[in-house]
């Protein structure tokens, strides 16, 4: 056993009931490392009650449904939250409520919070951070299939079905492992790429409206009047994110999604140059190469743009 993962077990043998929660607008990782924790105690902890907690898991819901609470529950209840960079992002506001917070991540520690922290940027994923903790434990820790399909699900979603650069060995051994387990994989990966009608019919405008400079900075802008053309959500857009990156030489992009109050969210992905740095400046973060942020209006979104363009013109030219 070693320092910071000791101390959470033990913290978790000593709480009788434990509420799990993740970040806002789930992805696969969020879900999966959120869920596969919550599996994990379930069979190990039986006497225990474990609860999922959080908002819509919007197209998500094959992987898992989040559990109804009260605020009564959380009474001297143990709260972990996975996968959530910073304490804003945190879905449930009951998180507030719980005895002790504890927070298992991968993504870069820029603030910190909860009484306990395990963070290990190393990691393609929550998810692989979370079977790495019950494999220090396993003497312990019960793995089940369901948590296994899970924890699976977690590691492809945040690596791009092994595609991004946090794939590691070690990565690839735990998924190996993961899939010693009989959950089919198959349907798995049929429910990650099937998408909603209208949501293929987005990704058609997106490939044909992609912007891209001559050094490989590109962009979409997907305003209120092309997401009600469409019949898209904000919570439907995250299967397009990646399309932009077929294009040949692309090297960064951001994909801007008006929201009804009329600010504009804004996805940013990267083949090589960081772009968390500009996340950073415009109320967001995330990974180097896979960051959120936000632009109050369409002047932040050209701001932004142009950031981009100038990391990737620096990023090219160096």
């Amino acid at each position: 056993m070693s320092g910071i993962t000791k101390e959470i077990l033990e913290t978790i043998k000593k709480y009788p009931r434990i509420m799990i929660h993740r970040h806002q607008s789930p992805d696969m990782d969020a879900l999966g490392s959120q869920g596969g924790l919550a599996e994990i105690l379930k069979a190990s902890f039986p006497e225990k009650e474990i609860y999922v907690v959080g908002g819509d898991v919007n197209q998500l819901s094959y992987l898992i449904e989040m559990d109804e609470v009260t605020d009564e529950m959380y009474e001297g209840a143990l709260v972990i939250a996975t996968d959530t960079a910073n304490e804003p992002r945190i879905s449930g506001e009951q998180y507030k409520l719980g005895d002790l917070l504890i927070k298992m991540d991968h993504h870069p520690d820029d603030e910190p919070y909860g009484d306990l922290s395990w963070v290990n940027t190393e990691a393609s994923s929550a998810s692989e951070v979370i079977y790495d903790f019950y494999a220090e434990f396993d003497k312990e820790l019960v793995m089940t299939t369901e948590a296994a399909r899970l924890l699976y699900a977690g590691i492809i979603g945040d690596t791009g079905r092994f595609k991004y650069p946090a794939t590691t060995s070690h990565t690839l051994y735990v998924a190996s492992k993961l899939r010693e387990f009989d959950f089919d994989v198959a349907e798995l990966n049929r429910e990650m790429t099937e998408m909603p009608e209208n949501v293929l019919r987005l990704s058609g405008y997106v490939m044909e409206n992609v912007v891209v400079d001559e050094n490989g900075a590109g962009m979409v802008l997907l305003s209120q009047e092309v997401l009600d053309r469409f019949g898209v959500v904000d919570s439907e857009t995250p299967a397009i994110i990646p399309i932009p990156g077929k294009v040949k030489g692309m090297k960064a992009w951001g994909i801007f999604v008006a929201q009804p109050e009329g600010f504009y969210r804004v996805r940013l992905r990267s083949k090589g140059p960081i772009i968390n740095t500009i996340a950073k400046r415009h109320h967001g973060g995330g990974h180097p190469l896979a960051s959120g942020a936000n632009a109050s209006n369409l002047d932040e979104v050209a701001e932004i743009y142009k950031e981009i363009q100038d990391l990737v013109a620096d990023y090219v030219n160096k």
